[in-house]
């Protein structure tokens, strides 16, 4: 590798480490996690990367437009993008468009249903209508009038007035006590009675009169109620329907086929309608059934990976992957400046420790361990409940306690170089004292900041993920890897929120550990050797 700008002792460095590939290709992908995240934006996002429209160029990522902009009726408002594209000045224009980011879904956008129900097959239930009817029948069994009731002589929607019952059934006994008793006037209990007409053999009815109570005059007729019974075939049930090619399920082709064709393709229409907008419930009929069918459009939250959401939807209706990206940002972007913030404090404090040494140290000594003895979770849950969840608070109460595990070492460093002769040549020279710590002591010392810094970045995203996982972390619209594994611990069915996050966690720390490994081999004076 050639980099002439470096002094050889870090070619040399650089070379080990590259030799290393475990180390030099997890740097690489780490480098690409890094790429990737650092433009989360312009890979998820509900807010166009670009905007024609009347001959003008908008890029909304780059400068605010206001609904106005677009509609002459619009408010001065940030205006939602997707639904504008939808609006007839785009819808109709193709001249007026959008490009959108290869996901077009921002990290708090909540999803909107019919996205999901578009991708997946259709469900419709079929909900049973009873079928009833009333009879008002003469003394001799004569119908006087009639609702609803000619399905039951085989008659469906015809009026059955005039026609005989005792003509048409064979009347139980039971049937015609009860009816002389009311045409008698006399005092009758109602009654129900299982019954199965000649057109319809296979379909169990029942017919039952109320309570009568004798009245000043005997009744000309009497009413009979006629109705259904509950059996298997009529009950509620569901059909599926492939999404692409419309026909049923394997389940689902057996009460398929009670349906004649002038009833499937209402229901295909029924299916294809109701992927894009609310839809009505419509009758159909099987056989001796009449149902109601509805399309089922019920979309839960949290929600399996379908086509376009393919990391599945958290339980707020939030595309998995935007989460995960815009996350993983953020998580980096506290990481760096942790390890930048901590470092510099402990590089400050061990430095002044191991250079002055005598009372300065002892004194900053015992101050550091009465500091690490104060708990650190219980400071982060009293200044968040004064001041609020924030990612500034938490790299302050964080970086406040994660320096000293570097102050020791650089200590150890400086008391070591302190004798140098090097640093006895420059105090002779009367070089002052901040130059001689930072400009020929520190960068001789500087050996465990490199080494240890990989793994306090990692480190970091892990103490991030698990303070988000506790809820003391990131406000809660903030994306963050461990607020959606706090929801996989609410909702255990949901695989998707407990393996996609937890496997980016497990990489990128595993990703940092090799690095680490391999920066510490690379700085590392003696050379590797194994015994044989």
């Amino acid at each position: 590798m050639k980099l002439p700008w470096l002094n050889p002792v870090t070619r040399k460095r650089l070379r080990r480490f590259c030799r290393m590939r475990r180390a030099f290709v997890s740097a690489c992908l780490l480098g690409l996690v890094i790429l990737l995240s650092s433009g989360a934006d312009l890979i998820c996002s509900d807010t166009p990367l670009y905007v024609r429209f009347n001959g003008q160029h908008f890029f909304p990522m780059l400068r605010f437009h206001p609904e106005s902009t677009f509609l002459p009726d619009g408010h001065a408002t940030s205006p939602s993008y997707k639904k504008l594209n939808q609006h007839p000045v785009f819808a109709d224009n193709p001249a007026n468009f959008m490009v959108f980011t290869p996901i077009p879904y921002g990290p708090n956008e909540t999803i909107d249903e019919y996205t999901i129900l578009a991708e997946r097959d259709a469900r419709i239930v079929l909900l049973p209508i009873p079928r009833a009817g009333n009879l008002n029948l003469l003394a001799d069994t004569q119908v006087e009038r009639s609702l609803d009731a000619g399905f039951f002589f085989g008659r469906d929607g015809e009026d059955v007035r005039g026609m005989r019952l005792d003509s048409e059934w064979t009347l139980p006994s039971e049937l015609r006590a009860a009816l002389d008793l009311r045409f008698a006037n006399q005092s009758a209990p109602a009654m129900r009675l299982s019954f199965t007409a000649p057109a319809l053999p296979d379909l169990p009815l029942e017919l039952s009169l109320p309570t009568f109570t004798p009245r000043t005059t005997a009744p000309t007729s009497v009413r009979l109620t006629l109705r259904t019974l509950d059996r298997p075939d009529s009950r509620q049930a569901a059909i599926t329907l492939d999404r692409i090619s419309g026909e049923p399920a394997k389940d689902s082709r057996a009460l398929w086929e009670t349906f004649g064709p002038e009833a499937r393709q209402p229901l295909r229409t029924l299916a294809d309608t109701a992927r894009t907008a609310p839809v009505d419930p419509i009758p159909v009929v099987a056989g001796h059934n009449r149902y109601n069918a509805v399309c089922d459009t019920a979309v839960s939250w949290p929600h399996a990976p379908v086509r376009g959401h393919w990391l599945g939807i958290d339980s707020a209706g939030r595309d998995v992957l935007a989460r995960l990206l815009h996350g993983l940002r953020v998580s980096l972007i506290f990481s760096v400046l942790l390890v930048i913030t901590s470092m510099t404090i402990g590089i400050t404090i061990g430095a002044l420790q191991g250079y002055y040494g005598g009372l300065t140290d002892i004194l900053v000594q015992r101050g550091i361990e009465i500091w690490s003895a104060i708990p650190f979770l219980y400071v982060m849950i009293l200044l968040g409940s004064i001041y609020g969840a924030s990612l500034g608070l938490l790299l302050f109460c964080y970086a406040i306690f994660n320096w000293i595990g570097i102050s020791y070492y650089i200590r150890a460093e400086f008391l070591r170089l302190r004798r140098q002769p090097f640093v006895d040549a420059a105090t002779v020279l009367g070089v002052s004292d901040a130059r001689i710590i930072f400009r020929h002591i520190l960068p001789n010392a500087i050996t465990p900041v490199i080494t240890f810094a990989p793994f306090s970045l990692v480190g970091a995203i892990a103490a991030l993920a698990a303070l988000d996982y506790l809820g003391f972390g990131l406000p809660a619209l903030t994306p963050s890897i461990g607020q959606l594994l706090h929801q996989a611990q609410v909702h255990r069915s949901a695989w998707w929120l407990i393996l996609y996050p937890s496997a980016t966690l497990f990489g990128v720390i595993l990703l940092g550990v090799f690095i680490g490994e391999g920066v510490r081999e690379a700085y590392d004076p003696r050379p590797r050797s194994s015994m044989q």
